[in-house]
């Protein structure tokens, strides 16, 4: 599916931060991965506030939704696979938050690049995608 204007590029950052939050939160709960609980309970709390962000940013530009057409722009190459947290092994949890990250990082700059002419929706892409990659960095040293 398209995103093809401003408001559809933030509500599909809204559902990636919603699924992102979720997952984290099922992934913290899996006893079977201890060690990592910590982590995916502080990227839950972290994902929830960037949903905050990503919410702000729509309702601070709403007036944006409708000047500034995007094209060539689709969902589907940052659509991460979410496997149930219940029955992940510590390496295949760190295989789908790596995942998960590296397509919301990349969606966040690509929505950046496309969102340009306005300045501060770009400016709060790029921070939302610096703190993906900031996520991805932590995954890479575990």
């Amino acid at each position: 599916m398209p995103l093809n204007n401003f408001g559809g590029i933030l509500a599909f950052a809204a559902e990636l931060q919603q699924a992102d939050i979720a997952f984290y939160r099922a992934l913290a709960a899996n006893p079977a991965l201890g060690e990592l609980a910590p982590l995916a309970d502080r990227f839950a709390a972290e994902e929830a506030k960037n949903l905050e962000a990503v919410l702000r940013t729509r309702r601070e530009n709403v007036t944006e939704m409708i000047l500034e057409p995007v094209r060539d722009f689709f969902r589907a190459p940052f659509q991460a696979a979410r496997p149930d947290p219940a029955g992940l092994d510590r390496a295949g949890a760190l295989e789908a938050a790596r995942e998960i990250e590296a397509k919301a990082a990349d969606f966040y700059a690509q929505a950046a690049l496309k969102l340009a002419a306005m300045p501060e929706v770009n400016r709060a892409l790029k921070l939302l995608a610096k703190k993906r990659d900031k996520h991805l960095e932590e995954l890479a040293g575990l």
